[in-house]
């Protein structure tokens, strides 16, 4: 009884074989028990039975990629007018708008993900909403400059001066003014460069875009200067001007920018070019000779003795003489 009691129980040991590369099912192995007294042997599956699938499915044939479905856009590509109304009910860019029509992003879920871009565009469709005839970059512009509106339309209209008179200086050409100007420094000749409180008898040696460079006054800001021509020309036209006494005791000021002076456009001069015109300029002389040419700076008038560059500047008004007399504007 005492060797009973200290007896271990029998075990069943189970004997694993690997699957079978080939497709055909193998019998399923029987375990062999080491002892049947009172033990039942632990189930296995047989080996032939496939694995579970693990990852994605595979694509349907002709299907989109990883079995998603496909992207349900608009039967008909959405139009400007649709794009623009949306995105003026949602105050979202019209980029946003036109992607939900498309069936992309919803633009309510881009305001929660953009607040604080959403905000200013609730900001610039609100003054749209209070200022009729306000686009959406005007008003993008209103918020960013901090300006009333009036003034931001004044900045928009000298912004529109500037790039006319730009684009009107680059219509005219330059040449013959440039080539005058090139063989007086060539030639050393003794010029006469009329300002507005006095008159500079001296040499140029060199033109700059901004600036005048001459032998013994150095430096001549082109602003100051009313009017050029060679010493022998002004000195035989200089008796024959009239000259406004309020204006020679004070001149008129230069604007620094060109939109806000009397006359920057040089077009305007074109048609009255071979005829006679009168010229009052800032600092009180009238000039009155024949209009030769005509640059995008500067009138070249033909004198007695020789010519005489006014810059345009320098112009309070001006008229053609003669039949075809015309006031300027």
């Amino acid at each position: 009884m005492a060797d009973r009691k200290g007896r271990r129980p029998p075990m069943v040991e189970v004997v694993r074989r690997p699957a079978p590369t080939t497709s055909s099912p193998s019998p399923t192995p029987t375990p062999t028990p080491t002892s049947t007294a009172g033990v039942s042997p632990t189930p296995v599956r047989p080996s032939g039975t496939a694995p579970r699938p693990t990852g994605r499915p595979p694509p349907r044939p002709g299907g989109p990629p990883h079995g998603r479905p496909p992207s349900r856009g608009p039967a008909t590509p959405p139009t400007p007018q649709a794009i623009l109304a949306l995105a003026a009910r949602e105050h979202v860019p019209a980029r946003i708008a036109k992607g939900e029509l498309e069936g992309k992003m919803r633009a309510r879920v881009w305001r929660k993900l953009h607040a604080e871009e959403a905000k200013r565009f609730d900001e610039a469709y609100r003054l749209m909403g209070q200022h009729a005839g306000l686009d959406l970059a005007e008003a993008f512009g209103l918020l960013q400059s901090g300006l009333t509106l009036e003034q931001f339309r004044a900045r928009q209209a000298r912004t529109r001066a500037k790039a006319t008179v730009k684009e009107a200086r680059s219509a005219v050409s330059a040449e013959q003014v440039d080539g005058w100007l090139k063989e007086a420094a060539a030639e050393k000749a003794p010029l006469a460069f009329v300002l507005a409180d006095r008159t500079l008898l001296d040499v140029l040696l060199s033109t700059h875009p901004v600036a005048f460079v001459l032998e013994r006054s150095g430096r001549v800001e082109k602003l100051s200067v009313c009017a050029l021509a060679r010493r022998s020309t002004w000195d035989a036209l200089l008796p024959r001007l009239q000259r406004d006494a309020r204006l020679a005791q004070k001149p008129v000021a230069v604007a620094r920018e060109p939109d806000r002076r009397p006359h920057s456009d040089p077009r305007p001069f074109l048609p009255a070019a071979g005829q006679r015109v009168r010229l009052v300029l800032r600092n009180g002389f009238s000039i009155e000779e024949t209009l030769t040419s005509v640059g995008p700076y500067d009138l070249m008038l033909e004198s007695e003795g020789g010519e005489v560059l006014v810059p345009l500047h320098a112009l309070l008004s001006w008229e053609q003489v003669g039949d075809a007399a015309a006031p300027s504007p």
